[in-house]
């Protein structure tokens, strides 16, 4: 398959103008100039012609989750759901995503696998869905942030069990639930820690001698703390709270970036409503901070936490205008949902670019997204692993 477009975007900054994308199987074989390609036009090569749009790497979302429907009690509506049931609607969402631009997910926790059942199906080609990389079941202390999930550990052999087993399975990052969140009822709150120094490290070390990262969910300054002591490899929200406010520690920000630890602030699509949830002054702190981390040079990546209160499947392109509002260029903002973020998911030699070798997850879009992000919506196909995908709507209007 041959892809012409009037833009190729070949790194953050750098359009190739009037360029091609060759795809064979799975994986992108070259990148250059249409004219080079001028042999393959009007052959049996399948070639797409997009002469007035831009082609960008495919969109990496690190931060879903897919057993949840972003309704208003995601909670209730997964205990009412059978596996079957939940299955079925994680593919309608996997769809979702996939039509929205994204090519790969890491999901952050689900239920009895069935996110890695999913991401089989997707294998397979007997369901549409971006690549997932699967969580499995998150590990949290009984009664802790999200232990209906079932991933409820107490004591160092438990911990390392979970992570065998999900490791086992076919997870690909390990979810440790290090605070409290506001998704469990009558749970620890959100700045509270959940986990001893010893049972982290223990769940660290198990994890990294298999070869797989570590995602913390830590919204408590104490826990962000004590994931960096750890060596996870991401923190989820980081919002540095307190049970009195926040207190982003600069030590720990300086070990953050130091050890190369990346950052998933997990911003909803809807974020411009925070305020009126958290109050203006603070929103405008938890802001600000996030505006600090990454002045401070601290490695950020998108993510949506799509699954849970008014965060659906389709609003990556919304959330990335959160950073835009921070003032962040529009080149590290892509960045952030496309190379950046596949590093950080352990695929940076593989997706996130648009070059040989590369697996072929590519977004063709109307508009320039350096100058203006909100053009990401505005999709004409999606290509992932090879496949092509045009939009319900997109195909309705040819």
């Amino acid at each position: 398959m041959l892809i012409t477009a009037g833009r190729v975007l070949t790194d953050s900054r750098t359009y190739l103008e009037d360029g091609a994308v060759l795809v064979e199987g799975d994986l992108i074989t070259a990148v250059g100039p249409r004219t080079q390609f001028a042999d393959r036009i009007g052959a049996d090569e399948t070639h797409l012609a997009f002469p007035h749009s831009t082609v960008v790497p495919g969109l990496i979302d690190a931060h879903v989750h897919l057993a949840f429907d972003g309704g208003g009690d995601p909670v209730a509506t997964l205990h009412e759901s059978s596996d079957e049931q939940l299955l079925q609607d994680m593919r309608r969402r996997a769809e979702q995503l996939l039509y929205s631009g994204v090519t790969t997910v890491r999901d952050l926790g689900d239920r009895n696998g069935l996110a890695l059942r999913l991401d089989e199906e997707i294998r397979q080609g007997s369901a549409l869905g971006p690549r997932i990389v699967s969580a499995g079941t998150p590990a949290t202390p009984p009664g802790g942030h999200c232990h209906f999930l079932g991933g409820e550990v107490s004591g160092e052999v438990e911990v390392r069990d979970l992570v065998r087993r999900n490791i086992a399975a076919g997870a690909g990052v390990i979810k440790a639930m290090v605070t409290g969140g506001g998704l469990t009822k009558e749970g620890p709150k959100s700045w509270q820690s959940q986990f001893t120094p010893d049972e982290l490290h223990a769940l660290v070390d198990e994890a990294h001698q298999a070869g797989v990262p570590v995602a913390a969910h830590a919204h408590g300054a104490d826990g962000i703390t004590a994931a960096v002591e750890a060596g996870v490899d991401t923190i989820e929200h980081c919002t540095w709270m307190t049970s009195d406010g926040f207190d982003l520690r600069q030590d720990v920000l300086k070990r953050i970036i130091d050890q190369g630890v990346a950052v998933c602030p997990a911003v909803s699509p809807h974020w411009q409503m925070l305020p009126r949830f958290f109050g203006e002054e603070r929103a405008a702190v938890m802001f600000d901070l996030v505006r600090q981390m990454a002045e401070a040079g601290a490695k950020l990546i998108a993510g949506t936490d799509a699954g849970v209160q008014r965060a659906g499947f389709d609003g990556l392109a919304s959330a990335l205008s959160f950073y835009a509002h921070l003032g962040l260029p529009n080149s590290k903002i892509l960045d952030m949902a496309t190379a950046d973020a596949a590093g950080a998911l352990g695929l940076g030699e593989a997706t996130g670019r648009i070059a040989p070798g590369f697996r072929a997850d590519l977004l063709v879009i109307d508009g320039d997204p350096l100058e203006d992000l909100t053009v990401l919506q505005a999709v004409r196909t999606v290509v992932a692993a090879g496949r092509r995908y045009e939009p319900r709507e997109t195909a309705a209007q040819q």
